[in-house]
């Protein structure tokens, strides 16, 4: 195996790592803050549909997570008045509570990372994670 690969498996996972162990005192795992600041901020009705697009995901981890969201009161469903299978989600005002008290301590990290690394390098950073995840996608 080509030792510069090696390096870079270990620096990626690092990273991962790090940013996954941020400390967050969450009172709901951090896949489920992304679902609910996802609902939270979206202008219309959100569909587990939409949620799997977004997050990348198969529609059951979707439903796992919304129901888990709904048990603990930060997520309500409305039935589609056309579809009985169908449903949207919105955040509750218990919900909408918890992104907006959390959401600034949820993205410090990056907002450390555009400090420290400067916007240049920043935006280059970025955009070089979408182009990875984009080719990664495209293996699936």
């Amino acid at each position: 195996m080509d030792k510069d690969i090696i390096i870079s498996a270990d620096a990626v996972a690092l990273f991962c790592r790090m940013q996954m162990n941020v400390k967050r005192d969450l009172p709901i795992r951090p896949s489920e803050m992304g679902v609910l600041i996802f609902t939270q901020k979206q202008m219309g009705p959100v569909t587990p549909l939409m949620i799997s697009h977004f997050f990348r995901i198969a529609k059951p981890s979707v439903t796992s997570m919304v129901n888990a969201l709904i048990k603990k009161e930060y997520l309500v469903k409305t039935p589609s008045a056309i579809d009985g299978r169908s449903y949207t989600v919105s955040a509750t005002d218990k919900g909408a509570e918890l992104v907006e008290s959390t959401y600034n301590e949820y993205f410090k990290t990056m907002e450390l990372l555009r400090e420290k690394m400067g916007v240049n390098e920043f935006n280059l950073f970025i955009q070089l994670i979408q182009t990875a995840n984009n080719i990664l996608s495209e293996e699936k």
